[in-house]
C-alpha cells in the first residue's frame, strides 16, 4: 500500500504526518510525502531565486522529518512539485498509483464554512483514490473504529467490502450508519438485510448498524457523531444526497461533523 501525504508544513502537518505513520504501520505501507510550491512573482529572475530557496527549505524540512522518524519502521520517500496543490496532489496520486491520500484540513473545523472550493474539496473531486481528511483537532489516540455511512444504493456493495478490509487491516471496529428521513418499509428491510449480508460473507465480524431518523441528513449525522467521536467516518463519493449537502449547501458547511472526526471519502 502506498500513502500520499501532502504537507504544507503548517501546524496541522505534524498531526497529519503522525496519523499517516500510524496507518502505514498497521498496513505495512510506504508513505510518499508531497510538498507543492505555489508561488507567483512578477519577475522571472526573482521567481527563480525564490522558488529555488523554497525547494531547498522544503527538502531540508522533509529530510529532517524522515530522519527523526526513521525508527518507526515505515518506508518513506518524498516529492517536491510546483503548481496548484489540489491539481498536483491528484496528479501525483495517479502517477505513483497511491492507494490513499491523507490530507490535513485547516481552521477551527474539519469541514468549515469556506471548505467548498478549498484545497480539500478539490482534491476529493479530482482524486482517483480514497482521500482521508484529517481535521486539526483530530485525537489520533482516540480513534477506535470506522463507520461507513450507507444509503442502501446499488453502488455500495464494493465499498462495504473495501471498508471491511480497511477495518481489519487497521485493527479498528466496524460500524454502519444509515440516516432515514422518514419511515420507509423498504429501507427498514435493507437495514435488516445488511446484517445478514455481512454475516454471510464475514461471519467473524459483529455487525452494528445505527439508524437515525431525522428530517435533515446533516442533523442525523451530527446526532451519531455526538455520541461516537472515536471514529473515522467513511462516505462514498457517489452518495448524492449526503455528499451534496456536505459539500455544496452553505448551511451544511457550518458544521458537517465534529471538528476532530476524520472523514474518509471513497472513490
Amino acid at each position: 500500500m502506498r500513502i500520499l501525504l501532502p504537507l504544507d508544513f503548517s501546524e496541522n502537518s505534524k498531526k497529519t504526518f503522525d496519523f499517516a505513520i500510524v496507518l502505514a504501520k498497521k498496513k505495512n505501507a510506504t508513505i510518499t510525502i508531497l510538498h507543492v510550491i505555489e508561488a507567483i512573482y512578477d519577475f522571472a529572475a526573482q521567481a527563480a531565486i525564490v522558488i529555488d530557496g523554497m525547494h531547498r527549505d522544503a527538502e531540508k524540512y522533509i529530510k529532517g522529518l524522515i530522519e527523526k522518524n526513521k525508527n518507526e519502521g515505515v518506508k518513506m520517500d518524498y516529492l517536491i512539485q510546483e503548481g496548484t496543490v489540489s491539481i498536483m496532489t491528484a496528479r501525483t496520486a495517479e502517477e505513483i498509483k497511491a492507494d490513499l491520500i491523507v490530507l490535513g484540513t485547516h481552521g477551527a473545523s474539519g469541514i468549515e464554512q469556506k471548505l467548498f472550493g478549498s484545497t480539500s474539496v478539490e482534491v476529493v473531486k479530482n482524486s482517483v483514490c480514497p482521500v482521508l481528511l484529517v481535521p486539526s483537532e483530530t485525537k489520533i489516540d482516540h480513534i477506535e473504529k470506522v463507520t461507513l455511512a450507507l444509503e442502501f444504493a446499488e453502488h455500495e456493495e464494493p465499498f462495504i467490502e473495501r471498508v471491511i478490509s480497511l477495518s481489519k487491516n487497521w485493527n479498528l471496529q466496524l460500524e454502519f450508519l444509515h440516516i432515514q428521513l422518514k419511515k420507509n418499509f423498504k429501507e427498514e428491510l435493507c437495514a435488516l438485510g445488511l446484517e445478514a449480508f455481512v454475516q454471510k460473507k464475514h461471519s467473524e465480524i459483529p455487525v452494528k448498524l445505527h439508524t437515525f431518523y431525522s428530517e435533515d441528513l446533516i442533523n442525523g449525522l451530527e446526532q451519531y457523531l455526538a455520541k461516537n467521536d472515536d471514529t473515522i467516518l467513511v462516505m462514498c463519493h457517489h452518495h448524492k444526497n449526503l455528499w451534496e449537502q456536505i459539500l455544496t449547501k452553505s448551511k451544511s458547511l457550518q458544521m458537517a461533523y465534529h471538528t476532530h472526526v476524520p472523514l474518509l471519502i471513497m472513490t
